[in-house]
């Protein structure tokens, strides 16, 4: 199965990267700010159709599809093109993310960075990985020092969770923040050790199925803002190294 989501990744990304820069239509979802193109609709009939033929006992959730898991004993979680936004205005930080959940539970995660070619994947209980090459966070303890990511909600003109606000107090706490516009790929610049933290509000269960897992793989840790265990149905998302992690809960509660 391992094997088979990275093929399908691949296959995806291809098509992903051979429309890149290229004409394609788009539509808006939510908002002006919230938007899918056809590439989006494409690489998720790929992976879709793919599991259908292969494993056609297995549920699937999806981005365009729906974001209900089935009685299905195993669920495909899918992303097939996170980065919309970048993608649609040619910044080249995008990627697809799959997620296969057993009894609700994540047992591989694959991330495709799909215009740097580079795959990260985890198994439960067998580490993470960068093109086969095994990774682990990082070993500051010291959010000073700390380099962190993180994103934007589509309402984030409403200020969600004071999103803004949390940004701020993270910009005066810590070394520099940054942001991609690609949650699947910030989880795992934590997990090789590149970002110390990655926090973020109203996440979908695609965006973090896979990227949770392999920074768990890489010896990080993920919880809510409050310490708590999550899943991937959760709303409130902090990962990092586990060294900071309390420093950053700290931080989060002083601006709430």
């Amino acid at each position: 199965m391992l094997q088979d989501i990275i093929n399908i990744s691949k296959e995806a990304g291809e098509l992903i990267r051979s429309r890149f820069n290229t004409k394609f239509a788009l539509k808006f979802k939510t908002n002006e700010s919230d938007l899918v193109t056809e590439v989006d609709n494409v690489s998720e009939k790929i992976i879709v159709d793919f599991i259908k033929k292969k494993y056609p006992t297995h549920g699937i959730i999806t981005e365009e599809g729906g974001t209900s898991l089935s009685t299905s004993e195993y669920n495909w979680v899918i992303d097939p093109l996170d980065g919309t936004v970048n993608f649609a205005h040619g910044l080249p930080i995008f990627a697809v993310s799959i997620g296969v959940q057993k009894n609700s539970e994540t047992i591989v995660g694959i991330v495709y960075d799909v215009m740097q070619n580079v795959v990260y994947h985890a198994e439960k209980n067998n580490g993470s990985y960068e093109n086969g090459k095994r990774i682990r966070v990082n070993d500051n303890s010291n959010l000073r020092h700390a380099l962190l990511v993180t994103g934007f909600p589509y309402d984030v003109r409403e200020n969600p969770e004071n999103a803004l606000g949390k940004f701020v107090a993270f910009t005066k706490a810590a070394r520099g923040i940054r942001r991609l516009g690609s949650a699947a790929i910030d989880f795992c610049y934590v997990a090789k050790g590149v970002f110390d933290g990655f926090w973020e509000v109203h996440l979908k269960p695609w965006d973090m199925c896979a990227g949770k897992l392999i920074v768990k793989e890489a010896g990080g840790l993920v919880t809510d803002f409050e310490g708590n265990k999550i899943d991937i149905f959760s709303k409130r998302i902090l990962a990092s190294n586990g060294k900071i992690h309390e420093a950053m809960i700290k931080v989060l509660k002083e601006n709430p």
